[in-house]
């Protein structure tokens, strides 16, 4: 009975954790990014959910954050990223290099 009660209360927590993360979109689109400009919080940990709603593959790649996630057409996914300090950190799609960057904006 103990050993349910714990596992009732990690998932509980778990819930509540992940319930706590603030979450954007994402749409990647042949190398166009929608948004382009995201603005998020300062010292705070985000989610960014991922759709590649294009006919090619793609990349969403950033150096400065060191993520990277490749979807397939029609894909989604998602990158969690540590609390970031104010200031601007740009993404990109490595399979279409040609395209102008995405940036995140930190305040």
């Amino acid at each position: 009975m103990a050993g349910l009660i714990g596992l009732v209360c990690t998932l509980f927590a778990a819930g509540v954790f992940a319930a706590d993360i603030l979450t954007f979109k994402l749409e990647m689109q042949d190398g166009k990014f929608i948004p382009a400009r995201i603005e998020v919080p300062a010292g705070q940990r985000i989610k960014i959910e991922i759709h590649n709603i294009g006919k090619s593959a793609a990349e969403f790649e950033s150096v400065e954050l060191r993520k990277e996630k490749v979807l397939a057409p029609g894909a989604q996914s998602f990158v969690v990223i540590a609390p970031l300090r104010p200031g601007e950190y740009k993404f990109f799609d490595d399979f279409h290099l040609n395209m102008p960057q995405g940036l995140i904006v930190a305040k």
